[in-house]
Formats: structure tokens, C-alpha cells, sequence
């Protein structure tokens, strides 16, 4: 009886949302009514003389689970039916204006989403939440070495834009990579092996925190603004073979007044490259505040000549609809736009900046506490029953072993042999002589 309990007590937190643990029997029992119905076997020759219809096809609009504990009586069964049109399967939700830069109308201020988007954009934020705390956890245990700069509460950005280009078109950011890397179809294990530097790892180890890569994905850059005028050059290649694809080129707040940015915008606009110059502004470049380091902050008015959005990068709405509507921009072949994203990095710069020097964790605790990526879309759904709780714990616990596995992975791999050292430096068919740390020293250089 206590187990059959137990049962009713978990199906009516998945269909309502609620913790009815504490509830008595009578009341569990009330309250499910609308979905149990409890029912006793047919007798041994009814069996007998029917036989039980074949098993029917799973529909989509209806989840069925038999438990065959006996809560009342030898061999009763509860019956729980689940609809999936209990479930609000898409809604419209207001979303910030964004500010505009030399453009008539920008993107919409009402966002549509369906319930598959929702839970999509929470699992693939929340995997990047995950895997970068696991990051920070191992950099602590100093497994992890060098450089490594963390994305946590960015996450809305890299779910946003993905959301609103296809994988064939490009991306190019900056050294903060791990999360793109992972939208761009690179798994946990590759990232976090490449982290720790094993041969599994998406670059075999010899990359680290900064150099990932991936099909139409030209990995993190070590050298601040350095990848603009890459992404522009990405985008020429678009543009020169007429495949409608764009280039995203990101980069920071911190990167925003390099010299080479204003360059390529100004080739970008001649030749009306199909380039999105994203800024990345999470307020810090390094340990300066923009408004000490920027006489202007308005980013995305950068361009000058070249049109631009401001847009709230802590909402992954607000960030796919602008994503949309600047990719749109860019096909019509009207050349480039920059799009400055508004959001905020939970740890420091890189994991050797405390983060708390510079801005009080009373700062960055309320921008967890009133404006987190991850926690608004799940107020969003919740609230407009798109989803229940039980189903986004599911979703948290299948990430928590996802992401456990593959740190479990990325200290239990070989790190890469010698001989690999030098492999992959330059493109050729025979392998190429390489000298080693002294001139009698020979190694073998393969792609």
C-alpha cells in the first residue's frame, strides 16, 4: 500500500506541478480522480474466453503508464493517462524593445514560443550552466591549467543566436568559447577533455579553453578583436560563392574599441558583407567597468554608417528575435549589422580573477536573483503551463549525470603522445619533417 502511495503521489506531481507529498490517502486519491481510474481484473474465465486486444500505437496526444501494484484488492491496477494536450503546446509572450541604430523598424516586441522551442533552449542552457561549473570545480582541483574564461550567465546568448541561424551558416567568437562550442554540436565530453587536455578532446588536447572548433565554427580566439576581421572574411567567402549562408562574428565589450574592429566595419559596409557583428557587453572588459573604459557604451551605434540593435541578452527571446531579424537582414543582401548584446558573466574574467574585486557579489547575486536566463524561461513556461517541475528536475538530473560522466571521462583519458605533438600544423598529404627542440631531433608532422 505504502509503495502504490508513493506512485500516486509521483504521478500527480509530474501532471500538477506540485509537492503533495505530505497529502493522506483520501486526498491523493481525490485529487487524481480526473486522471486514475481503478479498476479489478475480469474474472479467470472471461480471460479465457477473450483474448486481450493487441497493443495499440503510442499516440501524440497521450501517455499512458500501467503500475501493477495491488492498492485495492488482489491484482487491481491504476491506470494513469497523461495528455499531452493538458500541456499549453505554444504561447506568446511580450518581450523588451530593442533600440535601434539607422534602422526603420527592428524585431518584433511579441515573441512566439512552442513548448518543444522551451524545453529545447532550457536543456541547452542549462547544459552550458552545468558544464561550466563543472569547469570551474575542476580548474579548482587543477585539473584544468592555463586559461579558462566561463560563460555562466551568458548562456541566453549562445541559445538565441543559434536559434535563429542555421548550421550551415558560421560563427567565430572570442576566448569565450565552451558555450558555442557546445551549440555548434560539439558534446560535454569533448569540451571538458579538451579542457583538461586528453586526447579526446574536440582539438585532441592540444587547444585548451580557447582554440575548440567545429563545422562552420572557427573556434575561440586568443587575441582580443582579432576575429572580426576574420568573420568578415568568412562572410566575403559567403558572399563570393552566393550560398545565402552569414557569418556571426562575436566579440566583447572589452574588445569593442580595437582598432581593427572600425577597419572591417568600414570594409564590411563597401562591400556589403553578409556579416552579424555581435558585441558580447557583460559589462566587464577584464576588471573595467565599460562606463571606465568606453567613452561611448552604446555599442551597438559603433558602426556608424552600418545599422545597429541593442537588444536583452539575459532573454533568449529577446535574443533569438533580434538573431532573426539581423540574419534577414544580412540574406536580403543589405549588407552588414551589429547587434549589441546586453548581458553579464557570473564569474570573473577568467578563472584567475576572483570577479569580486571590481563589483560586489551583493551585484551579482541580484542579477542572478531577478534577471538569470535559465530561471525566466522556466517562470515563462511554468506560468503559461507549458511544462510541469517534475519535468524540468528530469531534465536537470539527465544533464547532472550527462555532464558527471563526462568529467569522469576528461581525468581518465590519455593525454596525447609525443608523437602527436606536431600533427595537424600544416595541411599536406606526406607527412612533413618537423624539428624538435634541438636540430638532430626529428618530428613527424601528419594531417
Amino acid at each position: 500500500m505504502k509503495t502504490m502511495l508513493a506512485i500516486i503521489s509521483k504521478a500527480l506531481c509530474r501532471i500538477t506541478g506540485k509537492n503533495v507529498a505530505a497529502q493522506s490517502p483520501s486526498e491523493l486519491l481525490i485529487d487524481l480522480s480526473e486522471y486514475v481510474s481503478v479498476t479489478a481484473p475480469p474474472p479467470a474465465s472471461a480471460q479465457a474466453r477473450h483474448r486481450p486486444p493487441e497493443p495499440a500505437a503510442v499516440s501524440s496526444e497521450r501517455l499512458v503508464s500501467t503500475r501493477t501494484d495491488r492498492p485495492d484488492g488482489p491484482g487491481a491496477r491504476v491506470v494513469v493517462a497523461r495528455k499531452f494536450a493538458d500541456f499549453t503546446p505554444q504561447a506568446t509572450f511580450d518581450i523588451k524593445k530593442c533600440d535601434l541604430h539607422r534602422l526603420e523598424a527592428g524585431p518584433p516586441v511579441r515573441a512566439e514560443l512552442t513548448r518543444e522551442q522551451g524545453l529545447q533552449f532550457y536543456r541547452t542552457m542549462q547544459t552550458v550552466r552545468r558544464m561550466e561549473l563543472k569547469a570551474d570545480q575542476l580548474y579548482k582541483q587543477k585539473i584544468i591549467r592555463g586559461f579558462c574564461h566561463l560563460y555562466d550567465g551568458q548562456e541566453a546568448c549562445a541559445a538565441g543566436i543559434e536559434a535563429a541561424i542555421t548550421p550551415s551558416d558560421h560563427l567565430i567568437t572570442a576566448y569565450r568559447a565552451h558555450g558555442y562550442t557546445y551549440t555548434r554540436g560539439v558534446s560535454v565530453k569533448q569540451i571538458l577533455a579538451e579542457l583538461t587536455g586528453r586526447k579526446g578532446g574536440v582539438a585532441k588536447g592540444k587547444g585548451g579553453s580557447m582554440h575548440m572548433y567545429a563545422p562552420h565554427f572557427y573556434g575561440g580566439n586568443g587575441i582580443v578583436g582579432a576575429q572580426v576581421p576574420l568573420g568578415a572574411g568568412i562572410a566575403l567567402a559567403c558572399q563570393y560563392q552566393g550560398n545565402n549562408q552569414v557569418c556571426v562574428t562575436l566579440y566583447g565589450d572589452g574588445a569593442a574599441n580595437q582598432g581593427q574592429i572600425f577597419e572591417t566595419f568600414n570594409m564590411a559596409a563597401l562591400w556589403k558583407l553578409p556579416c552579424i557583428f555581435i558585441c558580447e557587453n557583460n559589462q566587464y572588459g577584464m576588471g573595467t567597468s565599460v562606463e571606465r573604459a568606453a567613452a561611448s557604451t552604446d555599442y551597438y551605434k559603433r558602426g556608424d554608417f552600418i545599422p545597429g540593435l541593442r537588444v536583452d541578452g539575459m532573454d533568449v527571446l529577446c535574443v533569438r528575435e533580434a538573431a532573426k531579424f539581423a540574419a534577414d537582414h544580412c540574406r536580403a543582401g543589405k549588407g552588414p549589422i551589429v547587434m549589441e548584446l546586453q548581458t553579464y558573466r557570473y564569474h570573473g574574467h577568467s578563472m584567475s580573477d576572483p570577479g569580486v574585486s571590481y563589483r560586489t557579489r551583493e551585484e551579482i547575486q541580484e542579477v542572478r536573483s531577478k534577471n538569470d536566463p535559465i530561471s525566466m524561461l522556466k517562470e515563462r513556461m511554468l506560468s503559461s503551463k507549458m511544462a510541469s517541475a517534475e519535468e524540468f528536475k528530469e531534465i536537470d538530473t539527465e544533464i547532472r549525470k550527462e555532464v558527471d560522466d563526462a568529467a569522469q571521462f576528461s581525468t581518465s583519458d590519455p593525454e596525447p603522445p609525443l608523437e602527436d605533438l606536431c600533427n595537424h600544423v600544416f595541411c599536406s598529404d606526406p607527412p612533413l619533417d618537423v624539428r624538435g627542440v634541438h636540430p638532430w631531433s626529428r618530428l613527424k608532422s601528419v594531417s
